[in-house]
């Protein structure tokens, strides 16, 4: 059994949808130390990747006559956003024929897009936008729901040490009330002859 089918994975809300030949720009959470900041880093994107759990895509740039190419996962929390600078023209799935080209020639032609096609990005991008704001309510929720069932929890050993403490009155109390009756019995045994003398001498 896979581990995969056992949790369910959401993609990121943060990151739209994406196609090869995509220029962008990433905004990723890096840790340095006790501190963390956000690294951007924009480039083409060469490939995507879909698959479940490893779904990816890659994005590469070309700096000071270096090819640089980072892979980000569609899921991961880390990416903090990506925007979209332009889209591209191209008629491949994976445009791996850029790493053997320069800077000027791996150049790739916008795609315009309609106004439909601008309607439906935006309209996706609100719909991800409203399920990362459903998620964080019920998230939320959860969190004041287990808050509440904890302060029950610490309510019963309180009200079992309340018990506890009648209990050990009442024990307390028990001997102090039997020494009691005791001496009162004692009090009527010591008086009893001395009504009955009374009751003679009458």
């Amino acid at each position: 059994m896979d581990i995969a089918s056992l949790i369910e994975v959401k993609r990121n809300p943060n990151i739209p949808t994406l196609a090869p030949g995509d220029t962008v720009r990433v905004s990723t959470k890096v840790a340095e130390g006790d501190k963390e900041r956000t690294q951007l880093f924009q480039g083409v994107v060469i490939r995507v990747r879909h698959g479940g759990v490893g779904a990816n895509f890659t994005v590469r740039r070309v700096t000071y006559g270096v090819g640089v190419e980072r892979t980000f996962p569609l899921h991961s929390p880390l990416v903090e956003k990506v925007e979209v600078a332009r889209r591209g023209k191209v008629r491949r799935a994976k445009l791996y024929y850029l790493r053997g080209r320069s800077a000027r020639a791996s150049r790739i032609k916008e795609r315009r897009l309609s106004q439909q096609a601008l309607e439906r990005e935006r309209e996706e991008a609100r719909r991800l936008k409203q399920e990362q704001e459903l998620e964080q309510e019920k998230a939320r929720k959860l969190g004041q729901e287990q808050e509440q069932e904890l302060g029950q929890e610490e309510e019963v050993p309180k009200l079992e040490q309340e018990q506890e403490q009648e209990l050990g009155q009442a024990e307390e109390e028990a001997p102090k009330l039997e020494q009691e009756q005791k001496q009162e019995l004692g009090q009527a045994e010591e008086e009893a002859p001395k009504l009955e003398k009374e009751q003679d001498q009458n």
